[in-house]
């Protein structure tokens, strides 16, 4: 075997440390599933890996079966140690596969948690624009007629009456008076389908309407008129990032509950087991900074950069790049335009992350 000359120590064990720190990722991801302990201590080490100390043992094996011994002086240039190429080779094409080094051989770590849209990025536009949107608009009616006194439809209506007394003030397109309780349930009904039609038209991202949505939207699912559609990459993107211990949470316009909805039965199954929460706009507008910072702060994220947000809307992207998030812009069939020189990172799956 050749030698070993000159080469300084700090970046031989750093070259060992992470063949090694690539070994326990491709075991997490590999036996996560089934080997929980296995996984809970690859995770870890995932997670802190600039502590290499944690390692140091494991490293002064490695260098032992080369022939070395770390303490003495410095050597030269690996020339070709026997089994350290092969190693590297195979860590390579392994762990390149699941996504934990880049084509350069450097370990890129994941994010300690991911924050996903929905609406062009999990799923495709078409199915909210062509499905749920026309479901929610044909059965306002029906809905607001046969749960017209119950608390919720109340609340509901409660928080129609306040948006659109503000949308007449602003002199917005299509909104028309809500009457009385006295002048009847059938007037009242029929002024608050006449407002939800022009919302649902003018996709506005208001959390009046987006309430109401959700609700009717639940009576679809529970009678299995409505299924929730996801690209194919997104469940064993999810299945992954869970082995990792990666956090995933939704935030999208659309209701917490309306997101539950979709995730719990989609074409895929309920894919709920996989996300740790959910945003609406109940935290703020999506376009707005101050809602990623109001998200990573509920979720005690020390670092924003710790946290990855995935979305097809430039804007969106923006705003969370402004509150220190990482940012990738997610590029899915009939997703709208970007502008030129956007500076953002795209994907095409989820598999790419």
């Amino acid at each position: 075997m050749k030698m070993i000359s000159r080469i300084p120590l700090p970046k031989l064990l750093k070259c060992i440390l992470r063949q090694l720190l690539c070994l326990f990722a491709i075991m997490a991801y590999t036996y996560g599933v089934t080997h929980g302990s296995v996984l809970k201590l690859s995770s870890d080490i995932l997670f802190q890996a600039e502590c290499y100390h944690y390692l140091f043992d494991a490293a002064a094996i490695k260098l032992h079966h080369l022939g070395l011994d770390w303490s003495t002086p410095d050597h030269g240039p690996i020339q070709n140690v026997k089994g350290f190429s092969s190693i590297n080779s195979v860590i390579k094409r392994v762990a390149t596969k699941v996504g934990t080094v880049d084509s350069n051989f450097k370990l890129q770590p994941y994010p300690r948690c991911i924050v996903l849209d929905i609406e062009g990025t999990t799923t495709p536009i078409s199915f909210v624009t062509d499905v749920l949107f026309p479901y929610a608009r044909d059965n306002v009616g029906r809905h607001l007629s046969a749960t017209y006194d119950s608390a919720e439809t109340q609340d509901d209506i409660k928080l129609l009456r306040s948006q659109v007394e503000d949308d007449l003030k602003q002199g917005v397109l299509g909104a028309v008076p809500i009457p009385s309780e006295d002048a009847g349930k059938e007037k009242v009904i029929a002024s608050l389908v006449a407002n939800v039609e022009a919302m649902i038209k003018a996709d506005r991202k208001i959390t009046a309407l987006k309430q109401l949505q959700g609700h009717i939207w639940r009576t679809g699912f529970e009678n299995n008129e409505l299924e929730g559609v996801v690209f194919d990459d997104v469940p064993e993107a999810l299945e992954k990032w869970h082995a990792l211990g990666i956090k995933v949470y939704i935030y999208s316009s659309g209701s917490r509950l309306a997101q539950r909805l979709i995730f719990g039965n989609t074409n895929y199954g309920d894919l709920r087991k996989y996300l740790s929460g959910f945003f609406d706009t109940a935290v703020g507008y999506k376009r707005e900074t101050r809602s990623y910072v109001e998200i990573t702060e509920s979720l005690g994220v020390d670092k924003p950069s710790d946290m990855l947000f995935v979305t097809d809307v430039y804007q969106e992207a923006t705003a969370a790049k402004a509150a220190g998030l990482e940012v990738v812009i997610s590029i899915r069939p009939g997703n709208g335009p970007l502008p030129e020189n956007h500076g953002f990172k795209t994907i095409n799956s989820f598999l790419e992350i």
